[in-house]
């Protein structure tokens, strides 16, 4: 694989030593002696692993058995609590990606290529078909394409609140998704936290996949002055997510349950916003998904000792997915 990167041209990225300097501060103390095995794999983008979610609306089997060929295999094997026979997704124990597929007018596309933690939130939210989903900081859409693999809504509402990304989030879906169930999807661009004033109480199922310090693309900002203003604005992103949640959570009909991920290490946006919501929240409660992270545990590194509504993805060699936070609550 490496060669192969080297020949599509593309440049070696460079490390932000202000923000790997930053990382290490915050992720040793964190994460203890995890944090060195952790950043081998962050910086070193040659051994970076993508999964190739299939497309159950473009069904090919020539794609499957050209996956096995290259020595893919199943991402789920192991009963799972929640796992609809219709999500299918093939990973490889070696670093690389399939090559990406273009866009071609009239004809959807067979797979998306994505970090195979990004199913856990999905795999988490347990949808079922009929229900009303709300996927609030939506693009660039693999985790809705994942639930229409899993279910067919009721309704799905897809939310994204940066215009440039929702219009990445609109092309994506329609690549992917055939046109009578884009019509039982809804795309907005209004800010998350309204959302549980202009909606109350209307959906089953919330997504909070929310915006975080991102840490494997902040390792590699080409722009030193860009890096530092986002290490200086972390501290205030966690303030954003609590009043998302807030929002979701006002947004959830009663009984419903809200999935929070993001794809930091990060305590203070991960652990730290569910806590204080269980404390300021009278109306939600955890929800225990250690049996999803038992299962899954073979194939992702799973940090330990965390509470039983959450979970926590460490990249590591040969299982290169996450950073990946998850955590359920229900109302």
């Amino acid at each position: 694989p490496p060669l192969k990167l080297k020949s599509e041209g593309k440049p070696q990225k460079q490390i932000c030593q202000v923000v790997l300097d930053h990382f290490e501060k915050q992720y040793m103390k964190e994460l203890g002696e995890a944090w060195s095995t952790v950043r081998e794999v962050l910086t070193s983008p040659l051994c970076w692993q993508y999964a190739v979610l299939l497309n159950k609306f473009s069904f090919s089997s020539e794609l499957k058995n050209n996956l096995r060929l290259k020595g893919y295999h199943s991402l789920f094997q192991e009963t799972l609590p929640y796992l609809p026979g219709s999500l299918k997704c093939y990973i490889s124990r070696t670093p690389g990606r399939f090559p990406a597929q273009k866009h071609q007018i009239g004809k959807l596309k067979e797979y998306y290529l994505l970090n195979a933690a990004s199913l856990l939130p999905v795999l988490a939210l347990e949808i079922k078909d009929g229900e009303r989903i709300l996927d609030m900081c939506a693009a660039p859409g693999g985790k809705s394409i994942a639930m229409l693999q899993c279910a067919w809504p009721g309704h799905l509402h897809c939310n994204e609140y940066d215009s440039l990304r929702s219009r990445w989030l609109k092309q994506t879906l329609e690549s992917f998704i055939p046109e009578p169930l884009m019509n039982l999807i809804t795309l907005s661009e209004l800010d998350g936290r309204q959302m549980g004033d202009l909606h109350p109480e209307l959906y089953n199922k919330v997504l909070l996949d929310a915006p975080c310090s991102n840490d494997r693309s902040w390792l590699f900002s080409s722009d030193i002055q860009q890096a530092t203003l986002r290490l200086i604005q972390r501290k205030e992103l966690s303030a954003l997510q609590v009043q998302l949640l807030r929002s979701a959570i006002k947004a959830l009909c009663p009984g419903g349950s809200v999935v929070y991920s993001t794809c930091t290490l990060s305590k203070a946006e991960n652990s730290d916003v569910i806590s204080h919501i269980l404390n300021s929240c009278s109306n939600v409660l955890p929800v225990d998904i250690s049996e999803l992270a038992n299962v899954v545990s073979d194939e992702f590194t799973l940090v330990a000792g965390v509470q039983p509504h959450e979970l926590l993805v460490l990249p590591a060699r040969g299982k290169a997915w996450g950073p990946m936070y998850v955590a359920k609550l229900k109302k």
